[in-house]
């Protein structure tokens, strides 16, 4: 594992104090849904950028697949 520190107001550090939690467990999981939040936020936006180069079908397109598709069973 790798070490990060960061500074906080010494107030704040008096408050954490007097709880009862892993702060450090705490922050690990922060930073991990954020960095999974991130990612997930990325890939969209390389989705729509891979969309927005595909052709645009006329309107009804999927409605008249869907209803072709119902209509073969």
């Amino acid at each position: 594992m790798e070490v990060i520190s960061f500074r906080i107001p010494s107030e704040l550090k008096k408050e954490m104090k007097k709880i009862d939690i892993n702060w450090s467990e705490e922050i690990r999981k922060f930073i991990e849904a954020k960095v999974r939040e991130y990612k997930r936020k990325k890939a969209l936006e390389e989705i729509d950028a891979m969309l927005e180069n595909l052709p645009r079908t006329e309107k009804g397109t999927a409605r008249k697949y869907v209803r072709e598709d119902r209509d073969s069973n």
